[in-house]
């Protein structure tokens, strides 16, 4: 308890603008805060006006009603359109470059994880059942499957990302943070907007937007459409195509109607379609296991004198045999409604969305006839409705809502073993190596035909129910301190089945110990429901004029859940039901902050200590069992997060804007005693009472059943991580016009972090440092050109390292982007 009374003590919380604007007394306001003149993960100041520091009020929205920027104790920093587009952060992905405390994981759309200090979803393959603890929300609207974290931004006026439990404020309870996405909104001044971008390995991408009225005053529309193309960065010389390529196309529309001076309604929908060759993994290395010798990667690849096209995976090349394909569909429609009653505004939305996902997959990540088929099509249909009203009274702020989540998922999957699989999965005994013989000679594992042809098709049904009543408060107690408290109260229920019927590749539904020790027929029919209650408290103080403390704790649950990937099976191949669902985490959430600006406002210097403990943290774990080619949800006992946080930004003089953005994050497994094994301890005999565990690594040895991980890392996260840059504007006049000429650069770094969720010595991603640059001219604020490189150093490094089910020792991973380089146009009309 004393460490964590020292780091609240000392620490403090960054909290930055959800939604900046300028007030319109400002002179500065035809000029909105942007890549140009602040950093390009928040809003800064407007220059000053005066002598004396006055200037125009930053205003936010990010509590549901129009409050100063530095008056806000909320953790949220910003990224606007123009940072978006000069630093090319036109995903979630590239965003984590500029924002160090949030983590973007992806395999491909369905098994993304997007985090935030280390919480959010459970690193690793998706699980349909259970609910992510950070929620991406597109103009307030929840978007349960996190594929659509993937997407390019559309239109986009600005992204925010909130730290920290959210459930008070928004309508889905988010317990590690949030992604609000706000869309640009239809104007009755007419606007539009081209931007155009080419660069090497064939990307190109185009943006174009339109706005203006239908009916003066009364009705206006806004039109936007995005599309994304750009070969891949590995070479299938089986197929002799480029891989891992992004096809991306966006469309949206919305229409704004002010029926009243009071009332205005915005039916906006979307369209968004992905369709790639995606996505692979390929070699990386191989670790030694406890599988026999001769039931390991080195020994099979030789028995099939099979080798992969190359040892080195930043040569980029895969052999790939299985049809690769990642498509994604989100699409959807929206209404939302403001209404000026009394003294605040009811807001209403309502929303329909639908995303559909039809992937394939190589997932014994060789060029070998091993698993032929592997794929899980999903199509998911969500109905959301909130309610919420915002308003003062006297010394009070408030905002309390209402709000209701209905989601149906229907999955119809299949895997299919080919003709290599019995050899590479089956123990034949001895093995010649070297060789493609067994002894002996009878065993299944020399008989192709054993495997060939096994499927397993799964139909996978879910259905999930949410509904909540949330609120939050502020009394001004005195010009100088507020008191903050918030609740919510929830009710979740969710229902599934998941059938796997497996038969043999002449159609017998008869299997062997050995076919169904790698697929085993399953039918089990999960269920949960839980209402639960759950709150935060926040005081503020005004120190000085620019200076703001505040502190905060909040308790908060995340919803059980139900595993829909298969569970792990018994020794009789028979599926624990015990493991069909998990507990929902319990979260105490404590954090302090310090919240300043000096030099005549000029800088902004804030820093953020926080301390979050979890009970029952839901875990997606490796299953090294054949049968489950997911992994499947278990709960740990309890983890910890505690870090600290730092962002400076500042423009020293006018032509010159720096920033800088720091997190230092410790995030681990408190307690989990009973957590499956790395690679190292897996693949060996069983343990018994005669036996002991054998020492990692050693081949034929005896693996534990379950291992201690305590104290270990959580995966996907770096203790160190940050981001800085500058800009510098030279200004000029070009065709009579007022211009500048600019060079910008922004840098970022993550250390070191593990890849697995029971943390391996073959699977630890080394630290890294990417440099980005960019150069060009602006025109009259109407025309900018640029050109940039990403990338700059040439990095080699991973995205994510993932291990071949079955205990082989084979390790693959995902080569990030080399460096890319290109000039993008953009012109407003």
């Amino acid at each position: 308890m004393g460490s964590r009374t020292l780091l609240l003590a000392g620490a403090s919380l960054l909290a930055l603008p959800a939604h900046a604007q300028l007030s319109p007394s400002d002179p500065n306001s035809a000029s909105a805060p942007s890549a140009a003149g602040a950093s390009p993960a928040t809003t800064a100041a407007p220059t000053p006006t005066g002598s004396d520091g006055a200037q125009g009020e930053i205003l936010v929205t990010a509590r549901r009603r129009q409050e100063v920027l530095q008056k806000v104790p909320l953790a949220i920093s910003v990224t606007d359109a123009k940072a978006i587009d000069a630093t090319g952060s036109f995903n979630v992905l590239k965003l984590t470059q500029l924002q160090p405390s949030l983590q973007f994981y992806s395999t491909n759309p369905r098994n993304t994880t997007v985090n935030i200090r280390g919480l959010g979803v459970p690193f690793g393959l998706t699980n349909d059942g259970i609910e992510p603890g950070v929620g991406i929300y597109i103009d307030q609207v929840y978007f349960a499957r996190i594929g659509s974290a993937t997407l390019d931004f559309l239109d986009v006026d600005r992204v925010e990302v909130l730290r920290g439990p959210q459930g008070t404020l928004y309508g889905k309870n988010t317990t590690a943070g949030a992604i609000n996405i706000t869309s640009k909104a239809p104007t009755f001044a007419p606007e539009g907007a081209v931007e155009v971008s080419v660069g090497n390995l064939g990307f190109k991408q185009g943006k174009a937007s339109v706005s203006g009225p239908l009916v003066a005053d009364k009705l206006a529309i806004r039109l936007g459409i995005s599309e994304t193309h750009r070969d891949g960065t590995i070479y299938n010389v089986t197929t002799r195509q480029h891989v891992n390529s992004q096809d991306n196309l966006g469309v949206r529309g919305a229409l704004l109607f002010k029926a009243t001076d009071t009332l205005s309604l915005t039916l906006s929908g979307d369209y968004n379609r992905q369709n790639p060759d995606c996505c692979v993994q390929i070699y990386v290395r191989t670790g030694a296991t406890q599988r026999p010798l001769s039931r390991q990667f080195a020994a099979l690849a030789a028995a099939f004198n099979y080798a992969p096209p190359s040892t080195n995976a930043f040569d980029r090349l895969t052999d790939l045999d299985a049809t690769i394909n990642a498509k994604q569909t989100i699409y959807g429609a929206s209404l939302r409604g403001e209404l000026e009653l009394g003294g605040g505004t009811l807001t209403s939305v309502s929303a329909w969305r639908v995303w559909d996902w039809k992937p394939s997959n190589d997932r014994d990540f060789t060029g070998l006839p091993i698993t032929t088929v592997s794929q899980n099509p999903s199509h998911q249909t969500q109905y959301t409705q909130e309610l919420r009203y915002a308003g003062s009274s006297g010394k009070i702020d408030y905002v309390g809502g209402l709000f209701g989540f209905y989601q149906k998922i229907d999955t119809t999957g299949s895997q299919v073993q080919g003709t290599a699989a019995s050899r590479w999965l089956l123990n034949p005994g001895a093995v010649a190596v070297g060789s493609s013989g067994c002894i002996p000679a009878t065993a299944n594992a020399c008989n192709p035909a054993v495997l060939n042809g096994l499927t397993s098709l799964n139909d996978i049904h879910f259905k999930n129910t949410s509904l909540a009543a949330f609120g939050q408060l502020t009394w001004h107690v005195t010009d100088r301190l507020r008191l903050q408290p918030g609740v919510r109260v929830n009710y979740d229920k969710k229902s599934g089945s998941y059938v796997a019927t497996v038969f043999t590749g002449t159609g017998s539904t008869t299997l062997n110990a050995d076919q169904r020790g790698v697929l085993a027929p399953q039918s089990y029919d999960p269920s949960f429901r839980k209402w639960n209650i759950s709150g935060d408290f926040t005081a503020s103080y005004d120190i000085a004029r620019d200076v703001l403390g505040y502190a905060t704790y909040a308790r908060s649950f995340k919803s059980g859940g139900i595993n829909l990937s298969g569970l792990p099976l018994d020794a009789n191949n028979n599926p624990i039901l015990s493991s069909a669902t998990v507990k929902p985490e319990k979260v105490s959430h404590y954090e302090v902050g310090l919240k300043t600006q000096f030099f005549d406002r000029r800088a902004t210097l804030n820093f953020s200590g926080f301390w979050t403990d979890i009970k029952d943290f839901q875990a997606t774990v490796t299953n090294g069992q054949l049968g489950v080619i997911r992994g499947y949800l278990a709960n740990a006992a309890k983890v910890r997060t505690r870090g600290l946080e730092v962002d400076f930004s500042a423009r020293p003089v006018d032509p010159l804007s720096l920033y800088f953005s720091g997190a230092f994050t410790d995030a681990k497994y408190v307690k989990f005693v009973d957590a499956p094994c790395p690679p190292e301890l897996a693949g060996g005999s069983a343990l018994t009472a005669t036996n002991t565990p054998s020492p990692a690594g050693t081949p034929g040895g005896v693996s534990p059943n379950s291992c201690d991980i305590s104290g270990q890392w959580l995966p996907g996260v770096s203790r160190w991580a940050f981001s800085h840059g500058a800009e510098y504007r030279i200004p000029s006049h070009l065709f009579g016009r007022t211009s500048e000429f600019y060079l910008g650069y922004d840098g970022s770094y993550r250390s070191k972090f593990s890849s697995n969720p029971s943390r391996s010595a073959y699977t630890d991603i080394q630290g890294y440092y990417l440099g980005n640059v960019r150069a060009g001219v602006r025109i009259n604020d109407r025309w900018d050109a640029f050109g940039w490189v990403r990338n700059i150093f040439d990095k080699n490094y991973y995205e994510v390292l993932a291990l071949q089910s079955g205990s082989t020792g084979l390790v693959v991973g995902q080569p990030a982007d080399p460096r890319t380089y290109g000039v993008t146009f953009k012109a407003k009309l």
